[in-house]
């Protein structure tokens, strides 16, 4: 009897080990297809971006009435640059710390101080609910403010 209850309890740790190492690994799989998924909408984003920043005809189309398409050419380049930065970031290709520092890089560019000015408060609500893109948002605007131009602005 002995021998079969310890036959029991060993298929049973067996059965109990796969279902928990499935269910890891459903959930991983889960995780990495949102992931998958995210990286072809941004790429998509970022294509539709280029094209617009790019092509005059293709940005006049879309131009708000109020806005130059130079101008809102310029804009689109600058959240082009901007959704490639919050997509490094959250794919984790920016190094824990050092956000700061790239968003200062990204915020020296005038036109990029201009989008910033222009669409922080889109950019806020686009991120609500999401804490990564919440925290990026954050350290974006502060990088804007923390900016010579911006602080001269200010004074």
């Amino acid at each position: 009897m002995k021998l079969t209850t310890n036959v029991l309890a060993a298929g049973a740790a067996v059965s109990l080990t796969t279902v928990v190492v499935g269910a890891v690994r459903l959930k991983q799989d889960a995780r990495h297809q949102a992931e998958r998924n995210e990286a072809v909408l941004a790429r998509s984003q970022l294509d539709w971006l280029a094209q617009m920043s790019t092509i005059p005809g293709l940005a006049k189309l879309w131009t708000p009435a109020d806005r130059d398409v130079e101008e809102f050419m310029q804009l689109l380049k600058a959240n082009q640059l901007t959704c490639m930065l919050s997509l490094h970031n959250r794919l984790g290709f920016v190094r824990a710390g050092h956000l700061p520092w790239v968003a200062a890089k990204l915020m020296e560019g005038d036109v990029c101080q201009r989008y910033g000015k222009r669409f922080a408060g889109l950019r806020a609500e686009e991120a609500e609910g999401d804490e990564q893109a919440e925290h990026f948002t954050r350290v974006l605007d502060q990088a804007a403010k923390n900016h010579p131009r911006a602080q001269a602005a200010a004074a």
